[in-house]
Formats: structure tokens, C-alpha cells, sequence
């Protein structure tokens, strides 16, 4: 496959793995790197810019293909593990939530490609401006945080390849080749994915949390944190159900914080604790059904588009 994606980042298809904190570590970075899409390392989750580096090199080890590293702005200082990435030589950087332009900058100082997650056409047009060089944008299906707009991707995504020139990358609900030819088809040049690269055998995650969304269908999904201005999708559980509630009933902020510690996330997707945590997941979890490599998920995906592009060809003799 060829669009600016691929020539951009010198991989073979336009699949991109998610930043999944605490769950895309090397081995899972170079397996989706290794099959020809573009395999992140999750900085969030991560002791200190060390660790970081440590990841990097261990990364190296097992992929010579490009790879990236995700840094979440606003939770900590990620100036120490950008800095440690730069110096590792890291081509790729993506950026979500807060303002990437002092961190774009820095990138371009090191002529690093930098990747903004964004959720809608105004959101876009900023991170262009400052400098990005591909945007990918989430609609309400996906996993993890989204916008606060309920916006969904098949009508965010032409939204956002209308308001920009750089290249976009559609997110949110997305598992499948079909669901990457569609979002050719609305104009993106290529595919984020999340939840369906946690369902895989190189994911950091416990094998609990990965069959349990090989389980789901999309209804045993639901969105916590609205309160907080920072909506995110999450697998059904007592416990997320517990963090909705609290925000209905008015609860003070500092309680419902409490409830989405990054501790609360660490019982289930290191633990398999489902029940008494929250875990994230999109709705994309009904449109598969096993736990795979990250290779068997690239090849299948690159060839059901090819198969589904000729299936499109013939609608138009």
C-alpha cells in the first residue's frame, strides 16, 4: 500500500499501534514494526527516561524498522524522555492530549517526524499549524480517551482530512482491513489502532484482560470520566460502573480522581483484577473474537483491504 503514511514514516502498510500505556512495550513495538505497520513504545508506564532508553534498545534488538515512542502531554514532565528519545536516535514521535507545539519544535530541532492524536477538525488544524506532520483523529467508538464531541469516526474523519493538508490517520473503531479500506475511502491515509493490538500475544497485558476483549461485543463497553472534561472508553465492570455513579451522584472531583488512578487501571491490565479496575477498550471489541500475534493482525488486515478493494472494483464495470 502506498500513501504519504507509508512514504512518511518508510513502513509498508498504513497501520499504526496505539500508544497503550503500561501495554506497548518493545516486543510488541517490533512485532507490529516487524510485519509493516508502525509499532509504538508507551513512555506513560515507564520508571523514569531510563527505563525509557532501556525499551528503546531493547526495541532495536528486535526490529530494524522504524518504530515510535508516545508521550501523553499533561500527566507528567515528558521533556526528560522526549530529550531521551531524541538521543536514542528515535525518528517518530506522537503526541497526545495538551499543546504539542514546544515539543513539536524540539523534533524538528531533531529531525523527528512527529505524529498528534487529535479529536476533530479544529483540534487538527491547531496541530498542523504548530508544525505536525501527520495527524490522527478519534471518533466515539474508539478506546481510551476520546473527544468530548460523541463525534463518531465516520463522520469525524473527512471532517479532519477536509480542514488540513497533512496526512490523517483514522482511530476509533477500527480492527479490521475493511475498516482500514473504509477509512481510505473517507480520505484518512492510513489507521491508529488500539484496542485490537492489546488483544495480542506480544502486548504487555494480562491474558485476562486480552480474552476478555476477544469476549466482548461493543455494548460491554461504556465511557468514564465525563465529569472531568476527558471522556474515555473503558470495558464494562463493577468498578467502572462504581466511577460513572459517583459522577452521577455529584461526588467531589478529588474521590472520582482517586477511582482513576493509574493504580486503579495497573489491578487490571497488569493484574487481570477486571472486575475491581477499569481497562480500556473501544467498540471495535465485536469485530474480533480470538487472540492473536501482532503479525497475523497486520497480514490479515493488509489482505482483507486488498480483498475488499476488489470486491469494490466490481461495483463500478
Amino acid at each position: 500500500m502506498k500513501t504519504r503514511v507509508t512514504r512518511l514514516l518508510g513502513i509498508r502498510y498504513p497501520i499504526v499501534q496505539g500508544g497503550l500505556a503500561r501495554v506497548a512495550t518493545a516486543p510488541l513495538a517490533a512485532a507490529v514494526s516487524n510485519a509493516g505497520g508502525l509499532g509504538q513504545i508507551a513512555s506513560a508506564g515507564l520508571n523514569g527516561p531510563e527505563a525509557l532508553r532501556a525499551e528503546i534498545r531493547r526495541c532495536r534488538e528486535l526490529t530494524s524498522q522504524p518504530f515510535a515512542v508516545n508521550f501523553p502531554i499533561g500527566r507528567q514532565d515528558i521533556w526528560p524522555g522526549l530529550e531521551t528519545a531524541l538521543e536514542e536516535g528515535v525518528g517518530i514521535i506522537a503526541l497526545t492530549a495538551g499543546n504539542p507545539a514546544p515539543y513539536i519544535r524540539r523534533c524538528q530541532e531533531a529531525g523527528a517526524k512527529t505524529l498528534v492524536l487529535t479529536a476533530g477538525p479544529e483540534l487538527a488544524r491547531k496541530a498542523e499549524a504548530v508544525g505536525a506532520d501527520m495527524v490522527a483523529t478519534v471518533g466515539y467508538e474508539g478506546g481510551g480517551h476520546i473527544g468530548r464531541s460523541d463525534e463518531t469516526t465516520m463522520v469525524m474523519v473527512p471532517r479532519v482530512v477536509a480542514a488540513v493538508k497533512i496526512p490523517v490517520l483514522a482511530s476509533g473503531g477500527i480492527a479490521t482491513g475493511v475498516g482500514l479500506l473504509a477509512a481510505l475511502a473517507l480520505g484518512a491515509e492510513g489507521v491508529e489502532m488500539g484496542t485490537r493490538f492489546v488483544a495480542t500475544a506480544e502486548a504487555h497485558a494480562h491474558d485476562t484482560y486480552k480474552q476478555a476483549l476477544a469476549a466482548a461485543a461493543p455494548g460491554d463497553t461504556m465511557i468514564i470520566k465525563r465529569t472531568l472534561g476527558m471522556p474515555g472508553r473503558v470495558l464494562r465492570s463493577r468498578h467502572a460502573e462504581a466511577i460513572t455513579a459517583a459522577e452521577a451522584a455529584g461526588a467531589p472531583q478529588a474521590e472520582i480522581v482517586a477511582m482513576i488512578a493509574g493504580a486503579m487501571n495497573a489491578r487490571g491490565t497488569d493484574d487481570g483484577d477486571l472486575a475491581g479496575s477499569y481497562v480500556w477498550a473501544g467498540q471495535c471489541v465485536g469485530l474480533f473474537d480470538r487472540v492473536e500475534t501482532a503479525g497475523e493482525v497486520v497480514a490479515r488486515m493488509a489482505a482483507e483491504a486488498a480483498e475488499g478493494l476488489a470486491r469494490l472494483r466490481g461495483c463500478f464495470p
